[in-house]
């Protein structure tokens, strides 16, 4: 059900890539309730004219380092899930690639269900 867009600066390997999306789907699975198998994501690169991210917003520091993760899922959630999955990922991701919890920007953007076609032209989840 959620679909995970991942944006960061170019420069990082496929290994450091893919263990960001381990680490958000992590997260999703222990603190949002995801399913197995559940694990849509998209991983972009951008050249830093084109990531344009504020250093001070808010007083937190952010470096070139900085990742955008976009999560979109199903509406519902209370704010303690949500909370627990913001921590899992920046305490995730600091411990595993040591990325700065500062440099963890989080967007979730909830959605009915009826707004997902996971193919064949029919929405699963959709009442009916």
């Amino acid at each position: 059900m959620p679909l995970v867009r991942i944006d960061l600066q170019k420069g990082k390997d496929s290994a450091y890539r893919k263990a960001i999306g381990e680490v958000v789907y992590d997260a999703m699975r222990t603190t949002l309730d995801v399913p197995e198998n559940d694990r849509f994501q998209i991983v972009a690169e951008h050249d830093a004219s084109d990531l344009i991210i504020d250093r001070t917003y808010l007083g937190i520091q952010r470096t070139d380092d900085c990742i955008v993760i976009q999560v979109t899922l199903n509406e519902g959630r209370d704010l303690a899930k949500k909370s627990a999955f913001y921590k899992a990922v920046a305490d995730g991701l600091h411990e595993r690639l040591k990325l700065r919890r500062e440099d963890v920007f989080i967007g979730l953007v909830e959605v009915k269900k009826e707004n997902w076609s996971f193919g064949n032209g029919e929405a699963q989840y959709a009442a009916k």
